[in-house]
């Protein structure tokens, strides 16, 4: 009992609730084949934790100190053959290297990574094999109990998160102290107290929800170190999401971008983040003072965080991969611009950037204060009664919060401050001014559907390409309208299309060749989804952009033809479409979904998308292992030969789409040179 007296006391001395790597004077690592199928998974039953080497009997303790036991050989080593041979496959343990497991017949017993069992010496330092019985936590439910709870010792505070089946999961990590309305958020440094992250924090103020006080971060990882001094060889890539909503709403919390799954099947560490919004994030005034990108400035501020302290965590600083869509990727293409960014992050994806044309140009090149102040903040002064105040910015901080961001007009755009930005926009011309690194860029197929409404019965294609604000003639001999039963259809299908080369398409074909060829991005990975599954809560055109439902697809069938619309691949990026609920339409459905994750998680350990062969077969991926037989590897850009991966049932590369169009569009390849 000497080990969990010494548990208690070190508890007892810190007042620490929960057990924690330094009590238990190890690292710990949650090892599960995770298939992304949930509890209904047949290995569902099958996790470890893995501690370091000890004596049986400590060993025997510290598995008790967390609410486990020493794993049984009579679950079967099966279960566990992978997780041990990827053990092999990092060089963090020798093929031969034994584990504790529960004592076979009284004898002190240990396996190794081909599932050879041994009677051993008790007093022999073995790495640990402990159950894991932590439940599945669910968008709805997660368990708090302290059974479950971790606490890290991180930034100055003991930070408490808990464990589930799949990850640690660490919600609500304050980044940044309360600020005053309009002033730049200030890393928090913490003062060695015990904070909770077992709940999300406050979502940034978004129409009649949310707090000022929103500087939340989250973390899920795979394991946790007891020492700071964790050896670089251990450290876990970090993917840090920043979420869209057209910088006026959304959040880090929404359950869709839960990361367990992310990071247990990838072996990573996801982040997710919060960041000002509207105008209270984004507001530029001619005053000298209010230059807006307040809400830029909160990414750059958690993105510091997470550099600073993501290392207890399991993190690597040095291998940070930010990655957002919509607005998250207009974010991440001005992180890549920004001098306060640079050097922060190694890899970068960009999913669904908007720019180009119309409502898409704000995402892309950035306003001065005085276009702001003529296009959105005379207004917003106007309609708050502060145009004439002696100080319409104190006048406006009189204000509820809520009166702001309810007015009908926003402040959202990324603007050139000065110091945030210094550009009107990405620099892909100069690698001095743009960050170097490998980039992930691409989009759906139909992005722009979700972007336009849908034609009446009387409008005519030149009408509803001037509603739809995009350009209405010369169009029609590269943009056909069809010719079927269903005129408004075929109206809607020939603008979708403009949308999406004018909006998505066009400018992110060619901000990757630019990078490319002006050696701005080492390498550039360009991919388009052909295969979607639309969000249940958002939609828009409905059913446009859901598979067509027949008796034999009662969920859709994706194998036929409908819109690939924008937010349809999020689901499978996060490999969280049975964690949401979401039926799979066909038996493609899982085995997408898992390659997709394993391309984006691949991306943020290597730099390249294509897993790593013997990472699949240590992991036994068979899925994916088949898919990139079949597919190939996702080559980058040549020069002159620039292809993207098509992301569908069976995946291949292509030549990048819409060539003629994008000219036709004036957006071609080169449109940055």
């Amino acid at each position: 009992m000497f080990v969990k007296s010494l548990l208690v006391c070190f508890l007892a001395a810190t007042g620490i609730a929960a057990i924690s790597p330094s009590s238990l004077n190890s690292d710990l690592t949650i090892l599960i084949h995770n298939d992304l199928q949930e509890e209904r998974s047949p290995r569902a039953r099958s996790g470890i934790l893995l501690l370091d080497p000890m004596p049986l009997e400590k060993a025997i303790q510290s598995c008790q100190g967390i609410g486990e036991k020493l794993w049984s050989i009579e679950t079967g080593v099966s279960n566990i053959r992978n997780d041990l041979r990827y053990l092999v496959y990092q060089n963090r343990r020798k093929r031969s290297q034994r584990y504790w497991i529960a004592p076979i017949h009284g004898d002190p017993s240990a396996v190794d990574a081909d599932g050879t069992v041994k009677k051993v010496s008790p007093h022999s330092d073995l790495p640990v094999l402990c159950t894991q019985s932590a439940p599945y936590s669910t968008p709805d439910y997660q368990d708090t109990n302290s059974t479950w709870q971790i606490t890290v010792n991180s930034n100055n505070d003991f930070i408490t998160g808990i464990r589930d089946r799949s990850s640690f999961r660490f919600l609500g990590i304050r980044y940044a102290s309360p600020t005053k309305r309009w002033e730049y958020s200030q890393l928090y440094k913490g003062d060695n107290t015990k904070a909770s992250a077992l709940e999300y924090g406050s979502t940034c103020i978004q129409g009649s929800t949310g707090s000022e006080d929103c500087f939340f971060l989250n973390v899920w990882t795979p394991t946790l170190p007891q020492s700071k001094r964790l050896s670089k060889a251990k450290l876990k890539p970090v993917m840090l999401w920043i979420h869209g909503g057209a910088f006026t709403s959304g959040a880090g919390s929404d359950t869709l971008f839960d990361g367990s799954n992310l990071a247990s099947r990838g072996d990573v560490v996801v982040v997710t983040i919060n960041y000002r919004l509207g105008t209270l994030g984004f507001l530029a005034l001619d005053d000298g003072e209010t230059n807006g990108n307040y809400g830029l400035a909160d990414q750059i501020t958690a993105l510091e965080w997470v550099r600073r302290n993501i290392k207890d965590f399991g993190g690597d600083p040095d291998r940070i991969t930010i990655f957002g869509q919509s607005a998250g990727a207009g974010s991440v293409r001005a992180l890549l611009a920004s001098p306060q960014a640079k050097g922060k992050f190694a890899g970068a994806i960009m999913q669904s950037n908007l720019g180009g044309i119309g409502y898409g140009t704000t995402y892309s090149k950035y306003y001065t204060v005085a276009q702001e102040v003529d296009v959105l903040g005379k207004n917003i002064l106007k309609l708050t009664n502060c145009s004439d105040a002696d100080s319409p910015i104190e006048c406006m901080r009189t204000l509820p919060a809520t009166t702001i961001s309810e007015l009908g007009t926003q402040a959202r755009y990324v603007i050139v401050d000065g110091k945030y930005i210094e550009g009107p926009e990405l620099d892909l011309t100069n690698p001095e001014a743009t960050a170097n690194v490998p980039l992930m860029i691409g989009t759906t197929r139909d992005d722009g559907a979700a972007m336009i409404g849908y034609p009446t019965s009387d409008e005519n294609i030149q009408q509803f390409l001037n509603q739809s604000g995009l350009p209405s003639s010369g169009l029609n001999s590269l943009f056909p309208i069809p010719s079927t039963s269903n005129k408004t259809l075929d109206i809607f299908n020939t603008t979708a299309r403009i949308a999406t080369d004018g909006i998505f398409r066009c400018i992110d074909q060619a901000t990757g060749c630019s990078g490319f060829n002006n050696r701005v991005f080492p390498e550039v990975f360009y991919y388009e989804f052909n295969r979607t599954y639309q969000m249940q809560d958002w939609s828009p055109n409905s059913p446009t952009c859901d598979a067509p439902i027949s008796s034999e697809y009662p969920y859709g069938d994706p194998n036929q033809e409908y819109f690939k619309c924008h937010s349809g691949e999020l689901y499978y990026v996060f490999g969280n479409l049975l964690r949401k609920g979401r039926p799979l339409r066909d038996k493609y459905d899982l085995v997408f979904e898992q390659y997709v994750v394993d391309l984006w998680t691949s991306f943020a350990r290597t730099g390249r998308p294509t897993p790593d062969w013997g990472f699949l077969e240590a992991r036994g991926y068979t899925n994916t292992i088949r898919q990139v037989e079949l597919s190939g590897n996702w080559a980058p850009f040549k020069h002159g030969k620039y292809q993207m991966h098509r992301l569908q049932s069976f995946s291949k590369m292509a030549d990048l789409d819409e060539r003629a169009q994008c000219n036709l569009l004036q957006l071609p390849l080169t449109y940055f040179d």
